[in-house]
């Protein structure tokens, strides 16, 4: 709890004390009288705002996740516990570096009252919501009581996911010889490791020896060779598309990796900061891979093609990445051997180096939108 004057508190009791000095020196009762008053109404002040704020406080925020401009509201649920009346008093939340004001009115002794405010949702990225702040303040504006309250919460805004279609492209994920290559993904045929329980596993594949071993819920790790997968690599590289630029690669890197793995297929998220994610498809790797474009930055990188990618082992599948059209054009045809279909997305308008890229299909766009219809267009 914190009790203070505030900026014209500390102005009225500073002007308050040469009036009733000089008031009383040069004998002008009209100066003595308004020091006094000054006086009085900053004692009432402090004593007004000194009791505390004796009240239960729970916010919640719901949804936790939502696309970019999509709405986000919080729940705050006030209950007075005591057995005195609780005065009216603000309450403040903080959600990226904006504030959220809800006035609170009085409450009766057992009294509860449940408020909604919405949160912005403007900008992509992993929010902290809070913390709560209680304040109440005299009339006047000279002294406030504040309490800091509750935990903080996190928003994340993902990217916006546009209507994609997904481009069906397999590729064979065993040599000629018939040996299985090192990326195998979970899938529904071959055992390729066990590991723990996350959200989204089907019961049919908990490993029940392990659990029994390791006291955690185990679940078969499958995979399926003959599987269609997607991989996205998006252009993290600082410069390289501008940060409005940067916002409409993320929403198109999110449309078309949730269309992936919706449709169950194995989708893989690269970034040029060294970032690989490969999820086995469905509503977990939904998730997963939309969290991490959430918190997607650009930064310095060597090259737009990262070694997780340069490095020899099984691929396949489609290969789409998202770059800038004014970005020095890749050259991609040493990747063919390893990808069924490559695809580069270039955006930020159709600029004068991105003609073409070797080894690849180049789809020029504007934005996310022209972007995502192209590649409709593309995938039938």
């Amino acid at each position: 709890m914190r009790r203070r004057l505030t900026g014209r508190g500390v102005a009225v009791l500073v002007a308050a004390v040469p009036l009733l000095v000089f008031g009383q020196w040069g004998g002008y009762p009209l100066l003595r009288a308004l020091g006094a008053v000054a006086l009085v109404a900053v004692l009432a002040a402090v004593a007004v705002t000194a009791r505390g704020l004796g009240v239960e406080v729970r916010r919640a925020v719901y949804p936790d996740r939502v696309e970019r401009g999509s709405a986000a509201l919080a729940r705050l649920r006030v209950r007075n516990p005591g057995q005195r009346r609780q005065a009216a008093f603000l309450a403040t939340d903080g959600i990226g570096g904006q504030a959220q004001t809800v006035s609170v009115r009085a409450l009766a002794p057992g009294a509860e009252a449940t408020y909604h405010y919405e949160l912005p949702t403007g900008a992509r990225g992993r929010h902290p919501v809070g913390p709560l702040t209680l304040h109440r303040a005299d009339p006047f504006g000279l002294a406030v009581n504040r309490k800091p309250t509750g935990e903080t919460s996190d928003l994340w805004v993902h990217p916006r996911q546009l209507p994609a279609r997904v481009l069906v492209s397999g590729h064979p994920r065993h040599h000629h010889d018939g040996a299985r290559t090192d990326d195998a993904l979970r899938g529904s045929i071959d055992l390729q490791d066990v590991r723990e329980y996350v959200p989204g596993d089907e019961v049919r594949h908990v490993h029940w020896k392990a659990t029994a071993r390791t006291g955690r819920l185990m679940v078969r790790d499958l995979v399926d060779p003959e599987q269609p997968r997607f991989t996205l690599l998006l252009d993290t590289r600082a410069g390289s598309l501008s940060p409005a630029g940067f916002e409409e690669a993320a929403d198109v890197a999110a449309s078309l990796l949730v269309a992936s793995a919706r449709a169950g297929h194995p989708s893989r998220l690269v970034t040029a900061g060294g970032l690989d994610l490969p999820t086995p498809g469905g509503l977990p790797a939904t998730r997963q891979l939309l969290d991490e474009l959430c918190q997607a930055t650009q930064a310095p990188a060597d090259a737009l093609v990262p070694p997780a990618l340069s490095a020899r082992g099984g691929a396949g599948g489609c290969l789409v990445l998202v770059s800038s059209a004014r970005a020095e054009p890749p050259a991609l045809t040493w990747l063919r051997d390893r990808f069924d279909t490559i695809f580069l997305v270039a955006l930020e308008g159709p600029g004068p180096r991105m003609a073409a890229a070797p080894g690849a299909r180049v789809l020029l766009a504007a934005d996310a939108v022209q972007a995502v219809r192209l590649w409709n267009e593309v995938a039938g």
